[in-house]
């Protein structure tokens, strides 16, 4: 007979946070949001080895996380993870070029030949959007500098598109040039002097390393929370399967991801651990790996204990355009899932020492909800919806009755043809089913203003709870059970909404 568990699965929407006192040091300037990534061990005085500056990733899919989303995350403080329902190559290409980006010191993109045609350079400019070209020997992005060509340097509508583009660049005698070794203070300071909008970076035998722009400067002083390794380059992340990661995760690691992520819609298996005791017999504990989804303490404890998992995550079904639990019956409520799994982990912790960052993936439709999950126990939050709905996401902009819209669909539906990430051992190539659908979402601005707004709402209800760290704000979270009336209540009423009947021109 089946075991039943007695506990009605809940989601995030049924509760609210009762308020703790706030004392005068819980000012939204003091709160930090660092959320540790990598497991650590308190008891021998270990700290996380890789921690997210703010506890927000996005989501291994086809229309969330693209190159542009993980260089406006990281620039942020979060992490993509780089969807790995595509070819190794091309994956790896993503991550490099990530990579690429040097808080401030950029790998040039737009490179020519000088015998290059102005014909070459617009089409170059209208495939990569970038006006600047950098001019090397070999029309390679570390070839020895010979100029820069800029669409001031020449007119795309009056000049003959067949001359060479050296016969439009500024030589490289006549450009304000800097050597490997210079900081990113010193070389806004040259290009601020110079009153140059491109300063390019030379080694010592006269090849182009970077480019430092003026605009990236700004944005890097506009972003004190970016999230870069030890060499200064921007974060990301990667999803692997369990079918090719003896192929895959050594071309991920040669490009530089920082984090690897077993993506599953069920984690609680064979497969998982095998592909995580792979890597960590191959690379040791270095590469930082996660993996789920799961939903209660046995699965977590086997992908934590067994496993020897970094992270894990939790959720099954309840993503946007997830209808897991509707094709086959499993999944659970994210607040029960979130909740019990959270129980398990700190009693292993408790345990050993060993503290196992979760994430929350999934079930999060509003700011309050994500509040909520970091309240029950989550480290950082992964989501897809949110970020598909940025103007940073890899997907194309589409005009619906009259609104503008993003393409979503699942890694689970039949156009991601992600077959590997559901495939369960069984041999064949394909998708018998669906566990995703195909939809639209509004495109509600860019990576940066809508974090902004979240990121001050968790600030002002970690204060109200009397916390300034994300560990803090669990521990002291006290949660109250609402209903049906009492969710009624907390909306407006007996009042006329001024936007739904009040005319404009009154």
């Amino acid at each position: 007979m089946a075991k039943i568990i007695d506990e009605v699965s809940r989601t995030f929407s049924e509760y609210l946070l009762i308020p703790r006192l706030t004392r005068r040091e819980h000012q939204v300037k003091n709160v930090s949001l660092r959320a540790p990534v990598a497991r650590f061990n308190t008891k021998a005085g270990e700290e996380s080895q890789f921690s997210l500056n703010i506890p927000f990733v996005s989501a291994s899919m086809q229309s969330v996380s693209g190159p542009e989303m993980a260089i406006a995350l990281a620039r942020e403080g979060g992490l993509a993870f780089i969807y790995s329902s595509q070819t190794i190559e091309a994956q790896a290409e993503m991550v490099a070029k990530v990579k690429a980006h040097k808080a401030g010191f950029v790998a040039s993109d737009s490179n020519l030949r000088p015998d290059n045609t102005l014909s070459d350079a617009l089409e170059l400019r209208r495939k990569t959007g970038h006006s600047t070209m950098a001019i090397t020997d070999d029309g390679s992005k570390n070839g020895v500098f010979l100029g820069i060509l800029t669409d001031k340097d020449y007119c795309e509508f009056d000049d003959e598109k067949k001359r060479p583009v050296s016969e439009f660049m500024t030589a490289r005698e006549n450009v304000v040039l800097a050597r490997v070794g210079i900081s990113l203070h010193e070389a806004n300071v040259m290009l601020h002097k110079g009153k140059k909008e491109c300063l390019p970076i030379l080694d010592q035998d006269g090849c182009l390393q970077s480019l430092v722009f003026k605009k990236d400067y700004v944005n890097h002083m506009n972003n004190p929370h970016e999230l870069t390794d030890k060499q200064k380059r921007f974060a990301v992340g990667a999803g692997i399967n369990t079918h090719d990661y003896t192929e895959r995760v050594p071309a991920l690691i040669e490009a530089g991801v920082d984090v690897l992520c077993l993506d599953a819609s069920d984690g609680y298996s064979d497969y998982q651990k095998e592909a995580a005791l792979w890597i960590r017999e191959t690379y040791g504990d270095s590469v930082i790996i996660g993996g789920g989804n799961v939903v209660h303490g046995d699965a977590f404890r086997f992908l934590a204990q067994e496993a020897r998992l970094d992270f894990v995550k939790v959720g099954i079904g309840g993503g946007s355009i997830c209808i897991t639990r509707e094709q086959k019956g499993i999944g659970r409520g994210q607040a029960s899932a979130l909740m019990a799994v959270a129980k398990e982990r700190d009693k292993y912790y408790e345990e050993t020492g060993v503290y196992i960052p979760l994430c929350s993936d999934g079930g999060l439709s509003n700011d309050t909800q994500i509040i909520i999950a970091l309240a029950m126990g989550a480290d950082f939050v992964m989501m897809g919806r949110y970020f598909a709905m940025t103007s940073e996401s890899p997907t194309p902009r589409v005009s619906i009755g009259g609104g503008i819209y993003k393409p979503y669909w699942g890694e689970g539906s039949n156009r991601a043809r992600n077959w590997q990430r559901y495939n369960q051992g069984s041999g064949e190539a394909g998708m018998k089913f669906e566990e995703g659908v195909d939809a639209y979402v509004p495109v509600v601005g860019n990576v940066k203003d809508v974090l902004d707004l979240t990121l001050a709402k968790i600030k002002s209800v970690m204060c109200n709870m009397g916390s300034l760290t994300v560990k803090e704000f669990a521990d002291n979270a006290v949660l109250t059970r609402i209903s049906e009336q009492s969710f009624i209540e907390g909306g407006t009423s007996n009042v006329l909404s001024l936007e739904k009947n009040i005319p404009r021109n009154v």
